[in-house]
């Protein structure tokens, strides 16, 4: 990807935070005040109803909108949102609905939840939660963040600052590495995470995650079943006061990051690119990222990853998808954010 590659814009939204792709080529948005959009290939948007209430503000809202594995015989999706608790409290929960198409106005039908963030707290950062489904289809997998609250993501009692496992219908897997430990929540797969903003799998199967850090130190992790991560005990950036934490090299009983950016990106949205399109990132990851204003590329090398390269976009970009026809397409961040689709130059 080079400076001489065509952007088109064909839609533009308040707010814009996930996207996915339809088989048929039309596409699904969510905005964070509480709206999900469905776009045609010619950037028509209609608004799709049924969408859940949320709890808009700060970083909370509308949040990430994947397909079920078995999408094209069950029309099911999955949702993240966030919603009010009791006594000015908040949390992030996933939910599961159909998607009907048919007639005059696209509908989510029966909604249900299946995950919810324990507990619920006050303030309305690092919901995190993002979703991705393994490449079986088998298991769901939701990054879930630490809210702001630093100690939670190592408290084996609340799902705050972890990655969790689950089944497609929320059960969990008795495979789950601490699913006979009493003092922990079943359904926790990683812990020690901060604000979890991409959860993406590779070529290889392979789990991974980007979070941004505290002050500088944003992540790309390889995530491995049972690891520790370290958040709030270590970190490769320091808390915005300018008090120090430790890097993760003191600390070696933590997993350490695959990469570390200092000074940050503030990443968003995270895929392993697999089109033809652009052969150079083929097997890569790319990811965006709003304090950057750029795609960034990170290409791999068994267990090892590095900087490839960056894409100056000129707007904060909150999301990023690979196109059914290997084009890579983007969404800005905020009010009157674009849709963007990027392909080379004839």
């Amino acid at each position: 990807m080079c400076s001489s590659d065509l952007t088109t814009a064909i839609a533009s939204f308040d707010e814009p935070w996930a996207m996915t792709f339809l088989p048929d080529g039309r596409m699904l948005v969510s905005e964070k005040a509480g709206k999900l959009q469905l776009i045609d290939t010619e950037g028509k948007k209609t608004e799709i109803s049924g969408v859940p209430e949320v709890a808009y503000g700060g970083q909370g809202g509308f949040g990430d909108i994947v397909l079920a594995p078995d999408f094209a015989t069950s029309n099911m999706v999955y949702l993240s949102w966030a919603e009010e608790g009791e006594d000015d409290t908040r949390g992030a929960v996933v939910g599961r609905a159909k998607l009907v198409l048919s007639g005059q106005k696209p509908a989510l039908k029966n909604l249900k939840t299946i995950w919810t963030q324990k507990p619920k707290v006050s303030g309305s950062g690092h919901y995190s939660h993002r979703i991705a489904f393994s490449p079986d289809g088998e298991y769901l997998f939701i990054g879930s963040g630490d809210r702001q609250k630093f100690d939670p993501a190592q408290d084996m009692t609340a799902n705050l600052g972890k990655i969790v496992r689950l089944y497609p219908d929320g059960s969990v897997p008795k495979d789950n590495p601490f699913v006979d430990q009493d003092d922990a929540l079943p359904e926790i797969w990683s812990l020690g995470h901060r604000n979890i903003l991409g959860l993406a799998f590779d070529s290889e199967g392979r789990l991974w995650n980007q979070e941004m850090g505290p002050k500088d130190g944003d992540d790309l992790n390889l995530v491995q079943r049972a690891a520790n991560y370290g958040y709030p005990i270590v970190s490769e950036g320091d808390h915005y006061d300018g008090r120090k934490i430790p890097n993760h090299d003191t600390r070696p009983e933590f997993e350490a990051p695959k990469v570390a950016w200092v000074p940050t990106i503030a990443p968003s949205g995270l895929i392993f690119y697999s089109g033809d399109l652009f052969p150079a990132w083929k097997g890569s990851a790319v990811s965006g990222g709003p304090d950057s204003r750029a795609l960034i590329r990170v290409s791999l090398d068994r267990d090892s990853a590095k900087e490839a390269g960056r894409f100056l976009m000129g707007n904060r970009i909150r999301e990023v998808e690979q196109g059914p026809d290997g084009a890579i397409y983007v969404l800005e961040d905020g009010e009157g954010g674009r849709l963007l689709k990027l392909t080379p130059a004839q």
